[in-house]
């Protein structure tokens, strides 16, 4: 029986970004500074991999100091009752060459629904160190009322201030682990 092999999130080379339309003309982006994740494979090619992520809410990241306060408040994220937003896959499929469907319960505030996420994998290379790094891109769209995000502001002309859906854009690098 093959044993699994473990791969580690590597921060300094990883980046969890998402995109939300503002008064539906514009695009607000915004990070989460401070994340971690690992998985376990027993295959070559990753596809039985069994991936947990999670991200801490506090250090969201708009660039607008005032907009990331009203986000960690009990509004949006509520980052004192609920300082992490977590994912654990349920299946990682090959979909092409080098594309993979991720599936799996992504958990914001006290909400778990199931996710599907594309994944690119960049592939696989040594670094100056020795270390065996996999590169992989993940992209996908979220709607962010059906995890209790359901805050809403209207302007004087009845444009919507936050939309709905929230792109996700996950570029993580992982460690081989001895």
């Amino acid at each position: 029986m093959a044993t699994a092999t473990k791969w580690v999130l590597d921060p300094m080379h990883s980046e969890v970004q998402f995109k939300v339309k503002h008064l539906v003309i514009s695009t607000v982006t915004g990070f989460f500074k401070s994340f971690e994740g690992s998985f376990e494979t027993e295959s070559e090619d990753f596809s039985d991999a069994k991936i947990q992520f999670s991200l801490d809410v506090d250090s969201i990241d708009t660039n607008q100091e005032a907009r990331d306060g009203h986000l960690k408040s009990a509004e949006f994220f509520d980052a004192e009752q609920f300082p992490k937003i977590s994912f654990v896959s349920t299946s990682f499929t090959k979909t092409g060459e080098d594309t993979y469907a991720l599936a799996g319960d992504l958990t914001i505030k006290d909400v778990t629904k199931p996710v599907t996420l594309a994944v690119e994998h960049g592939g696989v290379a040594g670094d100056f160190y020795g270390n065996t790094k996999a590169g992989f891109e993940i992209t996908g769209k979220v709607n962010r009322k059906e995890f209790g995000l359901t805050w809403d502001g209207v302007t004087e002309a009845g444009s919507v201030v936050v939309g709905e859906d929230i792109k996700l854009i996950i570029n993580v690098q992982f460690a081989k682990q001895a």
